[in-house]
């Protein structure tokens, strides 16, 4: 019915079917909440549905549409001064409160909405796309160095690691410090802290942030001239702002490790690989693709993976327009410029074979890190993999060490759907990017290749985990899928303001700037230093006090070794601070207390802080299950401990002398 109405109208074309096969995908979809609740199945077919519906409307309205009212010339040219005492404010409310704060959240989601609806709304003869890009840049920088710069020492889990490799390599001045570790074949960012720390006279910490903290606001840039390269300076923009404010690339300007590093060479791949497909590329052009491929191989093993799959992304829309069905004769150079497409053969085999070498000899384990991974993938398979089976999870898809917190609450609820809501946001604009790229007359090898990217990942992030296979690390993709998301996001959301009537337009771009910027700025991923829902999100970052006990504590059990400590002398604290011990060395045998319901520890070496009674930390119950629970020190201190060591907010307690 709807194919016949639609066809009276206007002759079907591929982007036609696309929407209504879209359509008809969401439909499918969304029965299956009723045999899963996952935040993803019930919200994703609802983005589908409405971004396919906007576009076939765009179809049949387009002939009738009209420019979209813009904001008048004195209030264009008022906001940017706006903007930057904006920046100043955040910067002071920082200084000032100690730390991030949901004041400090509040006030950036203002600022943010105030840079994305200039680039949205301002009439093109006020346009000034420099303006804005210093706009971004400078808010990027000034909402990920306020963490940076509030926090004692570091922001994250990972990062206590890899300080103690790169301490390593310092105190030895050689590369086999690490040999024992899977980063000894991938040494490019502990390397270049080092060379800093040692050029600069800086400390590690120091040198982290002046390098790795310096280079990841500004590679924003990378992609808003991949995006330019497709669309005109407005789209551009609006792509590198959606991009600067994802949630999960804050993340990563926070928490600096390999990853960081590893999403900048990435970038710059994503934009060299556009370039060469947009432009008459020269020897330079190919072997720029080759070193920034070759520099996150060396740099992150996860980074490298992704990066794989966007090569593959690139050679299958080869593929597409070499013996596809899409004519190159057809393709209409007034909205992407028809070139011939670019023979990635040589550059996928040399990616995909030095990535195989390296692998086979990086330890990992007692074996290589290829066997390793290998070995985990088959295991997943045979044991866990299940249609529906989203229960189970990896290490690294949750600061809680993969367990599942308690049954949720009201407030868990709306913490879960501000988390994804920013991203659900950019998805529909993406859905409707896909459709406007999929027209015969649009097709081009580089739009493809952001497509395919986007959807081959988005298969590693939502289409796995609904089976049960993390082995991937799904939440370490998202930060690479906003990229190719933003882009043609920004296409998306073109399309909707060139083809819709103005009031639609306007409804559709006001939510966007309105709801975006606020709902990226408060997911979890972008306050890990402080997180705006503390009864519901861990905290990912210490205070003096508390990095000073684990010092403390090491010290004063001589930092022992893990093979020398015994099962009964293994110390027991709260998630994620029994990170801190482990990964620092101050006491390697460190994990999660065991605190039953309404009862209390039974292990002998303990440490509480006064965190564990205020905040959101995860403790593991009878049944071996982790959730987050708020007890009182006697819950993890028995009445016969004694206390070894104390600062007022952390004490360590162990069996009394008088009781043993």
């Amino acid at each position: 019915m709807v194919y016949r109405s639609l066809s009276r109208l206007r002759p079907l074309r591929l982007d036609t079917v696309a929407a209504i096969a879209g359509l008809a995908i969401a439909v499918a979809l969304f029965p299956l909440r009723l045999f899963a609740s996952q935040i993803y199945l019930e919200t994703v077919p609802l983005v589908l549905a409405t971004a396919c519906g906007l576009y076939i409307l765009s179809l049949y309205q387009g002939s009738e549409a009209t420019t979209h009212p813009r904001l008048p010339a004195s209030v264009t040219m008022a906001l940017p001064s706006v903007v930057l005492v904006g920046l100043a404010a955040m910067i002071c409310l920082t200084v000032l409160q100690g730390e991030r704060t949901p004041a400090f959240f509040g006030l950036s989601s203002v600022v943010a909405t105030l840079v994305v609806g200039q680039i949205a709304f301002a009439d093109d003869r006020h346009f000034n796309r420099g303006l804005l890009l210093v706009q971004v840049v400078l808010f990027a920088y000034a909402f990920r160095f306020a963490a940076l710069y509030a926090t004692p020492g570091f922001v994250g889990i990972d990062v206590w690691t890899h300080v103690e490799l790169v301490s390593a390599i310092r105190e030895e001045s050689s590369l086999g410090a690490i040999a024992h570790d899977k980063h000894y074949a991938s040494p490019f960012y502990h390397l270049l802290v080092v060379a800093s720390s040692l050029l600069f006279e800086l400390s590690l910490r120091s040198a982290l942030y002046l390098t790795v903290g310096l280079v990841m606001p500004m590679s924003i840039l990378l992609v808003y001239a991949a995006t330019n390269l497709l669309v005109s300076d407005r789209w551009s923009v609006l792509a590198a702002a959606a991009y600067a404010l994802a949630s999960h690339v804050s993340m990563w300007g926070i928490h600096l490790i390999p990853t960081s590093l590893g999403l900048v060479f990435f970038l710059g791949m994503l934009y060299a690989l556009v370039r060469v497909m947009r432009i008459e590329y020269t020897l330079r052009d190919f072997s720029l693709l080759i070193l920034l491929s070759v520099a996150v191989i060396l740099t992150h093993q996860v980074s490298t993976f992704i990066m794989l799959v966007l090569l593959l992304a690139a050679f299958v829309a080869q593929i597409v327009f070499v013996v596809g069905p899409f004519g190159l004769t057809r393709l209409d150079p007034s909205v992407f410029r028809a070139k011939k497409p670019v023979n990635l053969v040589g550059l996928v085999v040399f990616n995909f074979g030095m990535t195989i070498f390296v692998w086979s000899l990086t330890p990992y384990r007692q074996q290589s890190f290829l066997a390793t991974v290998l070995s985990f993938f088959t295991q997943t398979l045979e044991e866990s993999a299940g249609f529906l089976n989203i229960a189970s999870g990896s290490p690294d898809d949750g600061g809680a060490d993969g367990v599942e917190a308690a049954a949720p609450t009201l407030l868990d609820q709306v913490a879960l759907y501000v988390d994804v809501a920013g991203f659900l946001f950019l998805l529909g604009a993406t859905f409707a990017g896909c459709l406007y790229v999929v027209h015969r007359r649009r097709a081009e090898q580089s739009v493809f290749t952001l497509l395919l990217a986007a959807a081959f990942m988005l298969v590693f992030v939502l289409g796995m985990p609904m089976f049960g296979i993390h082995t991937f690390i799904p939440t370490r993709w998202f930060a690479f899928l906003y990229a190719p998301m933003a882009i043609l996001g920004a296409i998306g959301l073109r399309t909707i303001s060139q083809n819709l009537s103005p009031s639609v337009v306007v409804v559709c771009l006001l939510t966007f700037v309105l709801v975006y910027p606020g709902a990226m700025i408060l997911a979890a991923e972008s306050n890990p230093d402080n997180p705006v829902f503390s009864d519901q999100r861990e905290r990912l970052a210490y205070d003096e006090s508390e990095l000073a006990a684990a010092e403390s504590i090491g010290e004063l059990t001589g930092s022992p070794r893990g093979a020398e400590i015994r099962p009964d002398q293994r110390l027991y604290t709260d998630h994620p601070y029994q990170t801190l011990f482990s990964r620092t060395g101050a006491y390697p045998s460190t994990t999660s207390a065991t605190v039953p319901d309404d009862g209390v520890a039974e292990h002998d070496y303990v440490v509480y802080r006064e965190r564990q009674s205020t905040d959101a930390v995860y403790f593991v119950d009878e049944n071996g299950e982790g959730r987050i629970e708020r007890i009182s020190q006697d819950r993890l201190c028995r009445p016969d401990h004694g206390t070894v060591y104390t600062n007022g907010d952390v004490t360590m307690c162990t069996p009394s002398p008088a009781t043993a």
